[in-house]
């Protein structure tokens, strides 16, 4: 003790201007470094003209020393600072060292700490006046015994734990006294940052010097448990898969011996020759079998097993080769479509052609129609007719609500729990190539986040490209090219005009009274006494109860609710039949408040009279046609219109249009000049709940006006349809023949509809234009000219 105090106080008087080294390596020296094994002196290589200097400096002075501090990261050695070095840095002694041109390679053994006083010469080498930092005299505390108690526990943990420590490193650490010494010694030898290090350098307090070691020590256990915790579970890893494999290999070994095979053997074996018995296309096969290897080198208990195995299970159970064989006969077709639905000619004739050119042509590709009307006139039930007409599977899919593209191409397989798309299930469901596939309500499509339906049938009905259909899950293409797709709607606008353009529409408009009798007749009510159990001689229905039934207990275009009125006499004949009363029941008009209760309907039109302001217009709606009525009235005021009625705002313009053409007509109609300036005019269009919108009541709204300014009545049996123009010219419209069901239902004797229309009229049956007269105009001058005339 005595010799090392002796040895810092010569140091203390020779020290005054040595040669520095400023480093941006990674090198940090402590003081006291023990000379012996494991800790021989530093090697330290540098490079440069300036370190060469120096070191000739301290070998020609005679004293062996210089000083190392180390760079701040972003700062640059010339035109050095004070400030651009860490505050302390290490006084080594030159040991023995050798020149190689501008490489200087050194043997070293640090002194002390120092700090930098000034800088007094920069070229040709940096030399400094320092100081030796002195460290406080020892005082053992229970606190100071606490935190080397501590640092020697770590390090010993250490140096027992990792093999980049020898043994000796800590019994070298129990055998130092000093504290200060002790945190050198350890902080020279743990494997630290260079940044932490320089930390504990800079640290002169013994106390704080301890405190922050037995952090560093603390975090480099737990790296280094955590690294021997994970190099033991990999090695438990290896061992168990050798081990496995071993095993396996001899259980082979024994079951080869004992004639038995593993129940993955045979699986995989199985399956090899499904692949062959499936007649896959070249991609599909080749997806099969490289996914089968897959399977093969895996274990029976694998949850990627269990991927695989689903996989292989849809590619081998799809109908990739497997047809039904179509049945051609267009007589047989008819029979079948005429026994399931009465009328729809130009549908059912539609559908015999595409049978007979499948007839002339094997190979065409199948059509896509799309059945396009109200609900319940039977879209749905005739694709299963198309079906049973030619003999193949059928197949009916509901898009209504649907909003995941991956309900239509699936989800691909990295996701836990995938599964192909609705049109793969469907086809391994039918289990055929070739089935009627039908896509109910593909009007209703929605679209989120989460990808549009819409856009990835884009690809199932086009003829050009279905024939390489890829569904995200199978990832490999289908042939779609077989399947005859119908798809149902009862609008078209809601439908994306590209996934419309793909599709051949036909339409299916509401039936007539006399339509729906036969259809009652020949189908519903054998169907409905079937279904409760009952027959004919049990209960029968006049054909004038029907009517009623039609007329005024439903109001629709299909005959969906006609269906259940039925029902619901049969289902009241069958508690009379189950109580013991076997008299046979005779359905009639009078009798029907009995079995259905009051009426639901009546006759709007036959309870009006002729009003001043009032006309009677019709619309199409996606549940079939509709009559409305158009009320104007008058109100003193500015000239304002108010329009009500949940009217859109095409119905809206189409009102300001005829209001514009009305004024412009004022003349004309002999309206009073100052009529439009002094009154406010509102037009409310009944059943304000119900939304409306469209162009076609634009002659209507303005014979309203007409009819107000004029204080001219307009007779109720006359409706109307058709927009106007500002010039009062009348353009076409479409949903006439719904238009003129309702309006024939609801008592009308008079339409007026435009000129280009008349043609739309072959459309519309014989029995609903019946008792109806027809007027064509191109102008609301003719229209003006007809009612005014009618109503006087």
């Amino acid at each position: 003790m005595a010799k090392q105090n002796k040895d810092e106080q010569r140091l203390n008087d020779t020290i005054k201007e040595l040669p520095v080294i400023p480093v941006k390596e990674d090198l940090v020296i402590f003081p006291y470094m023990p000379p012996v094994p494991p800790f021989p002196p530093h090697h330290i290589a540098l490079s440069g003209e300036s370190v060469t200097a120096a070191v000739d400096d301290a070998m020609v002075d005679g004293s062996r020393l210089i000083c190392i501090f180390k760079l701040h990261e972003d700062k640059d050695k010339k035109e050095l600072k004070i400030k651009d070095l860490h505050p302390v840095g290490s006084l080594v002694h030159i040991i023995k060292y050798r020149k190689e041109d501008e490489n200087v390679l050194f043997l070293a053994q640090g002194r002390a700490r120092i700090r930098i006083d000034e800088i007094i010469q920069t070229e040709p080498f940096i030399k400094a006046r320092v100081q030796i930092i002195e460290e406080a005299a020892n005082e053992t505390t229970v606190e100071s015994e606490a935190l080397i108690r501590s640092v020697l526990s770590l390090f010993q943990k250490i140096v027992e734990l990792s093999s980049r420590y020898q043994e000796e490193f800590s019994i070298i650490a129990e055998n130092i006294d000093e504290p200060g010494r002790l945190a050198d010694y350890i902080a020279a030898a743990l494997n630290l940052k260079s940044e932490d290090k320089q930390l504990l350098l800079e640290t002169v307090p013994i106390k704080d010097r301890l405190e922050r070691l037995i952090v560093s020590l603390t975090k480099e256990l737990d790296l280094l448990e955590l690294e021997s915790k994970i190099q033991s579970n990999a090695q438990e890893v290896i061992n168990k898969g050798q081990r496995e494999y071993f095993l396996r290999e001899q259980m082979k070994a024994i079951q080869d011996e004992l004639g038995e095979t593993d129940d993955l053997g045979l699986e995989i074996e199985e399956m090899r020759e499904q692949i062959e018995k499936a007649n896959m296309p070249e991609k599909a096969k080749a997806a099969a079998e490289k996914e089968l290897n897959r399977l093969s080198q895996m274990h029976a208990s694998s949850p990627e097993s269990t991927v695989s195995r689903n996989y292989l299970d849809w590619l081998i159970n799809l109908p990739w080769d497997v047809s039904t064989e179509d049945r051609l006969e267009i007589s047989h077709a008819k029979q079948i479509l005429d026994e399931d639905h009465y009328d729809l000619e130009k549908v059912k004739d539609r559908i015999l052609e595409y049978l007979a050119v499948r007839l002339l042509k094997q190979d065409m590709k199948g059509p896509i129609l799309c059945f396009v009307g109200p609900p319940g006139v039977g879209k749905t039930s005739l694709g299963k007719s198309i079906a049973r007409a030619m003999e193949r599977k059928f197949v009916r899919i509901s898009l209504g609500g649907i909003h995941d593209e991956a309900e239509i191409r699936g989800h691909r397989r990295t996701y836990i729990g995938s599964m192909p798309g609705r049109i793969v299930k469907s086809l391994r469901q039918a289990e055929s190539n070739n089935p009627v596939f039908m896509l109910d309500e593909i009007d209703k499509l929605g679209s989120d986040f989460r990808g549009d339906p819409a856009s990835a049938l884009l690809e199932v009905l086009d003829p050009e490209q279905n024939n390489t259909f890829v569904d995200n899950y199978l990832d490999v293409p289908f042939d779609l090219s077989k399947v005859m797709f119908i798809t149902t709607a009862n609008q078209l606008y809601t439908i994306p005009p590209a996934l419309l353009d793909r599709m051949e529409v036909l339409e299916l408009p509401g039936y007539t009274t006399n339509e729906k009798l036969m259809i009652a007749k020949q189908y519903l009510i054998s169907r409905q006494l079937e279904a409760h159990g009952i027959n004919a001689d049990q209960l029968s229905i006049m054909d004038d109860a029907i009517r009623q039934i039609v007329d005024t207990y439903t109001r629709e275009a299909g005959v969906r609710n006609l269906e259940r009125e039925l029902g619901t006499i049969c289902r009241k004949v069958a508690r009379q039949v189950a109580e013991g009363n076997e008299t046979p029941t005779h359905v009639t008009p009078a009798d029907l408040p009995d079995y259905l209760g009051v009426t639901k309907f009546y006759s709007e039109v036959a309870e009006r009279q002729g009003e001043v302001g009032v006309v009677t217009g019709m619309s199409a709606t996606a549940y079939g046609g509709e009559i409305l009525f158009v009320e104007a009235t008058r109100m003193t005021g500015k000239g304002k219109l108010i329009l009500t009625g949940q009217i859109g705002d095409v119905m809206q313009e189409s009102a300001q249009a005829a209001l514009s053409y009305v004024k412009s007509q004022s003349e004309y109609l002999h309206i009073k000049s100052d009529f439009f300036q002094k009154n406010d005019i509102h037009v409310h269009v009944p059943s304000g709940a119900i939304p409306k919108d469209g162009p076609s009541a634009g002659i209507t709204i303005a014979t309203a006006l007409a009819s107000l300014a004029t204080g001219q009545k307009v007779i109720p049996d006359v409706a109307m349809t058709g927009e106007i123009t500002l010039r009062g010219r009348v353009l076409p419209i479409g949903g006439l023949k719904g238009k003129t069901l309702a309006a024939k239902q609801a008592g009308i004797k008079t339409v007026i509809l435009p000129q280009r229309n008349q043609k739309d009229l072959a459309e519309v049956p014989d029995d609903a234009k019946d008792g109806v007269e027809f007027v064509s105009v191109n102008h609301m001058s003719e229209v003006f000219e007809f009612v005014f005339k009618s109503a006087s």
